[in-house]
């Protein structure tokens, strides 16, 4: 998109809906991922299968499998690596059912990567898409079984995975949201994504909300984006800069920098990114309700995953309308040749250009992703990539500001230090991508524990 943008290109209509299917079919993917084996398992007492007296044969199954890990000494896979508090669930049928549907989701979340490989060429790093569209002209057997692979898929996310979440959400978890658990200064930021048409229209529009004020979604303004370094390992630069401005030049001996993230700031402020943004800006009726109804008027972690539930949701009622889109754009006979390749990709920018910029800013399933190129003699200049977990882990600016997960975990109820499950539940209802950000402790450092009272 970014390349796309510094040559002027269009992606046509046939190269648009594959894109969307592609990255449709992940996004369903990355949300039963995260859920279930990212994320669950930090509210339920897995062991409480045990106990299970139910006559459900598929639970029973579960059970034994779960009292043979047992017998052997091997539950670590579906343990957290700290001991469960009183916000863990241990009801054994909802437990066993929980743990029931973890398993089904691995096949799911399988699934939903092959599906998107049909297109993709593999899956993950698809290869097919490329600046102006795809190279793919996909067949009839293809989308069929593209769309016989999605239909389980979205079964098991609207019927499973949807009415877990939002049974844990407004359930057991909700006297942690009601307390704000893991809630940030409020600034919420959406780039917008899926295109709908080439006029402009989005499945997730962009936009903005400062301070938990959900009435007002301003307009977003990619030009009043900003990073600064004053805590990262780079060479100070005077003022922030726009990511097509910075120079990113390593400083390993700076003494105040605690991270290799740098700050990025929309009109000053650290942001927010992730499903919980994106449905505050798309104002989702649902979800809106769900805020309304219980009062809740800082969200924290609980809410970040009943808004990655209604965020997929999203995603699951739009794929079947692209996909019926695009069997009718491939047609009873399918088209190939010179003619197929200017249905899916923009042939007359097919060569790269001798200097241009371009900005591409998507919505992944994390959050605001955004890629900024600056190319001079066919050649790239300068790089730069603000992602989701850059923006939710940002460090601290010069003005003194916290990054959102920063925030997000001031306040938290940590009872034992050296078992402070709910650090975990907050980190990681942001999805946190430990590829794009992390920060470093030094293996042989001393641990430091700052208290604060709980709530």
């Amino acid at each position: 998109m970014a390349v796309e943008e510094a040559q002027g290109a269009t992606v046509p209509e046939m190269g648009r809906v594959i894109r969307n299917l592609m990255m449709g079919a992940f996004w369903l993917h990355d949300a039963v991922l995260h859920f279930y084996h990212l994320a669950a398992l930090d509210y339920i007492d897995a062991t409480a299968v045990l106990n299970y007296q139910g006559n459900v044969p598929e639970l029973i199954g579960v059970r034994d499998k779960i009292k043979a890990l047992a017998e052997a000494g091997d539950l670590h896979p579906i343990l957290p690596t700290y001991t469960p508090d009183d916000f863990c669930v241990r009801d054994p049928d909802l437990v066993t059912q929980l743990v029931y549907h973890y398993i089904r989701a691995l096949d799911i979340q399988a699934k939903s990567r092959k599906a998107a490989a049909i297109f993709g060429g593999k899956q993950p790093h698809h290869a097919s898409m490329i600046p102006g569209g795809v190279t793919i002209i996909p067949t009839i057997e293809q989308i069929k079984k593209f769309k016989g692979m999605l239909t389980e898929i979205v079964d098991f996310v609207k019927n499973v995975y949807i009415p877990d979440a939002l049974l844990l959400c407004t359930g057991p978890l909700l006297p942690l949201e009601q307390e704000s658990v893991g809630a940030t200064a409020g600034h919420y930021l959406s780039y917008g994504g899926y295109p709908l048409d080439n006029n402009g229209n989005y499945l997730f529009p962009s936009g903005v909300i400062f301070d938990n004020d959900f009435s007002k979604v301003q307009p977003f303004n990619r030009d009043d984006l900003t990073e600064e370094v004053g805590f990262s390992w780079y060479k100070d630069e005077p003022t922030p800069a726009h990511p097509f401005d910075r120079k990113v030049e390593v400083d390993l001996e700076k003494q105040k920098a605690y991270t290799f993230i740098q700050a990025p700031r929309y009109q000053g402020k650290p942001m927010e990114v992730g499903p919980l943004a994106r449905m505050l800006v798309m104002q989702y009726p649902p979800f809106m309700e769900l805020l309304s109804k219980n009062n809740i008027t800082k969200p924290g972690m609980v809410m970040r995953h009943a808004a990655r539930a209604y965020d997929a949701l999203v995603m699951a009622d739009v794929i079947f309308e692209w996909i019926d889109e695009l069997m009718q754009l491939v047609g009873d006979t399918g088209i190939y040749g010179k003619e197929g390749n200017a249905l899916i990709h923009d042939t007359a920018k097919w060569e790269p250009v001798d200097k241009g910029q371009g900005a591409g800013l998507n919505e992944a399933p994390r959050g605001a992703l955004g890629h900024f190129i600056t190319i001079e003699d066919k050649k790239v200049l300068r790089y730069q990539m603000v992602v989701p977990s850059t923006w939710n882990f940002s460090p601290r600016d010069d003005r003194g500001q916290l990054g959102p997960i920063e925030e997000a975990l001031k306040g938290a109820p940590v009872p034992d230090p050296d078992n402070p499950i709910n650090v975990g539940r907050i980190i990681r209802s942001f999805n946190p991508c430990m590829a794009c950000a992390i920060h470093i402790i030094h293996p042989k450092g001393d641990r430091e524990y700052s208290l604060m009272p709980t709530l």
